[in-house]
């Protein structure tokens, strides 16, 4: 990848962006999208937009959602610890130590999460599954009356991980889940604007989509698209342990390329057009079998208004919903580009309805 592009999706990667919360990050990515869209802007409702072709047929809707997991305060009890609850889905076993950066009205302010140390927990304690509730944030405040100059009740919180080279093609960071897929269609457009297509093209950083894909529902009310890919980040089954995934989902390797998800959520002459687009233009690509709605912002951009064809493509990733999630930057611009090569092949005449 070239070394502007790695440059912006370090700088999207590191902005703090967890549901609800995703003004920083949207920002970055328009101020991306202004360098070749025809036009950008933003919803009521936070979602970003950015378009190429406007006014060409059909209309097609790039979905990628900005938000990532993260946590909030709910309390400052008297000597000044902040407890607080998940924005998401977390699996609490990770928390216990782990340095926060907490947004506020004032800038970010670090913490660390408490727990009992190990050394003082009775032997019962010690097996049982970490709840929310035995945790707190330490910020070095004195009391609540100095953590309250420093903090509100509402605040968001992330996990203090960056964006960081490994090797072999490999990056790790939190919030690929789903940052890279935002990052992902912004990409597709910027090919896209330089194919010429006949399709309207919008790409959308999508808001909210960690509890319920809200943001896409808005979005693609606005947009009436007849098309909606949603890229998304998909396990991987190439990890130790991981034996029994693969009989519920299939293989899925990074560096296999785009994971292409094929069910109830996924239009079928679509699905064909991304196999197709893939072989065309030596595309490696994977497929999910998945019979019924995906967590993922395709499930609710498919039954809006009278129905969208729909799709879900994913960036294969390792370590999902963790601080150090991994993926494979091959597989980042395969996706832009099975993406690019699918929509410049759809024009005004192009039919997605289901037939044999």
């Amino acid at each position: 990848m070239e070394q502007q592009r790695l440059a912006f999706l370090k700088k999207f990667m590191g902005t703090i962006c967890p549901t609800g919360f995703e003004e920083e990050a949207s920002a970055v990515w328009r101020a991306e999208a202004d360098e070749f869209a025809d036009r950008t802007w933003v919803d009521l409702h936070g979602n970003s937009f950015a378009v190429v072709n406007e006014g060409g047929s059909p209309r097609v809707m790039l979905a990628g959602h900005a938000d990532e997991i993260g946590l909030m305060v709910t309390h400052i009890d008297d000597n000044g610890y902040l407890y607080i609850t998940g924005i998401g889905g977390w699996d609490t076993q990770i928390l216990p130590g782990q340095r926060v950066r907490i947004k506020t009205d004032q800038g970010v302010i670090l913490g660390a999460i408490g727990r009992k140390a190990i050394h003082l927990m009775e032997p019962d304690e010690r097996k049982k599954v970490v709840k929310m509730d035995d945790l707190w944030i330490d910020i070095g405040a004195k009391d609540k009356e100095e953590a309250e100059t420093l903090v509100s009740i509402g605040d968001p919180c992330v996990l203090d991980y960056g964006f960081e080279e490994m090797r072999n093609g490999l990056y790790t960071a939190r919030g690929f889940d789903d940052r890279i897929g935002a990052f992902v269609v912004l990409e597709a457009a910027r090919l896209l604007a330089k194919m010429q297509p006949k399709a309207a093209v919008y790409a959308v950083a999508t808001v909210q989509e960690e509890i319920g894909a809200r943001g896409a529902k808005t979005g693609a009310f606005g947009i009436d698209p007849t098309v909606g890919i949603a890229v998304d980040v998909s396990h991987t089954t190439d990890t130790p342990a991981m034996e029994g995934a693969k009989k519920k989902i299939g293989c899925a390797a990074l560096g296999g390329g785009p994971i292409i998800t094929r069910g109830a959520n996924v239009n079928p002459k679509l699905f064909k057009h991304l196999t197709a687009a893939s072989v065309a233009n030596d595309i490696p690509y994977q497929v999910h079998g998945f019979p019924r709605g995906t967590g993922t912002d395709a499930n609710t951009m498919q039954m809006v208004r009278a129905g969208i064809a729909t799709a879900v493509i994913g960036v294969p990733n390792r370590y999902m919903h963790s601080p150090s999630e991994i993926v494979h930057i091959d597989d980042v611009e395969n996706c832009a580009r099975l993406i690019a090569h699918t929509v410049a092949g759809f024009d005004e005449n192009t039919d997605f309805t289901p037939s044999l």
